[in-house]
């Protein structure tokens, strides 16, 4: 169910783009969209195509946001083929992937994620903006309502009928159970806000400088929402133990200490709390996408983090000022 395309399909959409077809280059990264790179008019230039436009609509929204830690490539274009393929054409950045980092690195990587975490936390937010910004229609009407919607099999959802596959495996029933049980007393703990949010900052979609001393690009925001910072945070802790550089270098406690953090009075009110919250929230709804994906191994492997997070309970914050 991961999206797949082919260099014919490319070629195709740039059949009356000048030499375009023949400077075609396959990218790699992405679960939801074929993507290839490619030149034009002397500009160096990416084209997606995947299931939905909101996807790629959201990449284009997201340009509001970008600056000197948080450069979000320019959307040139945004639209459908004429075989009902939603497509973008987008500038293209180079870099090296986030998760791609070795512990050797931590000590250039540290400064560079925690730049980039504070980058959206700073992003500008009206409290009374939509939790799903770039859909505002569909999102819903809380944060917290947005965790316990994530907790449950929604027939209407691109990623669903995973709950019966859960349900089958005695271990998987019970761990979920559990899992789901403390996301939703949890949730009572999360406050209201409206940070900026980008919700998945790994697979593919960040890019560094080949020293990782630089964001080079922050790509597909279609998992972007209005919500806790503490969320993209948990995102980098929760998959850590799979990426050693990551690992190396746990983003929390350069958060936690950055002064524009600290200078928000109630920012860190119940911050432990918060981040399990959120960890669980991501390790159940991985659950799911690797039942929908027939990814059994990675399931597995999803499954025993997720148990030692649910027994580890809320990490231990540093002090703070």
């Amino acid at each position: 169910m991961v999206e797949q395309g082919s260099r014919a399909e490319a070629a195709a959409f740039l059949a009356d783009v000048p030499g375009a077809a023949a400077t075609l280059e396959p990218l790699t990264g992405g679960a939801w969209s074929s993507a290839w790179a490619y030149r034009s008019g002397g500009a160096e230039l990416v084209v997606r195509f995947g299931r939905e436009i909101s996807w790629y609509q959201a990449d284009r929204a997201a340009v509001r946001f970008a600056g000197p830690d948080l450069p979000v490539p320019p959307v040139r274009q945004v639209g459908t083929t004429g075989e009902g393929r939603a497509f973008a054409v987008s500038e293209r950045r180079y870099g090296r992937f986030l998760e791609d980092t070795s512990v050797e690195e931590a000590a250039a990587l540290e400064p560079t994620l925690t730049r980039l975490l504070i980058a959206l936390y700073r992003a500008p937010a009206d409290p009374d903006a939509p939790v799903v910004w770039h859909q505002p229609d569909a999102s819903p009407a809380s944060w917290r309502e947005y965790l316990r919607a994530g907790l449950v099999d929604d027939p209407d959802n691109l990623v669903h009928g995973w709950s019966a596959a859960l349900a089958d495996d005695p271990e998987l029933a019970a761990l979920s159970r559990a899992v789901a049980d403390r996301v939703t007393a949890l949730a009572e703990a999360c406050p209201e806000r409206r940070d900026l949010v980008h919700g998945d900052l790994l697979h593919g979609n960040v890019l560094l400088s080949p020293d990782a001393s630089r964001v080079m690009a922050v790509l597909s925001w279609k998992c972007s929402v209005r919500g806790d910072f503490l969320y993209d945070a948990a995102w980098c802790s929760f998959w850590a133990p799979f990426l050693p550089g990551i690992a190396a270098v746990d983003p929390l406690p350069g958060l936690l200490s950055d002064p524009a953090v600290t200078a928000e009075h109630g920012a860190l009110v119940d911050a432990a709390q918060r981040h399990h919250c959120y960890e669980l929230y991501i390790g159940f709804t991985h659950l799911g996408w690797n039942v929908w994906t027939g990814d059994r191994a990675t399931l597995t492997a999803t499954a025993r983090r997720l148990a030692e997070v649910l027994d580890r309970g809320p990490v231990r914050l540093p002090a703070q000022p």
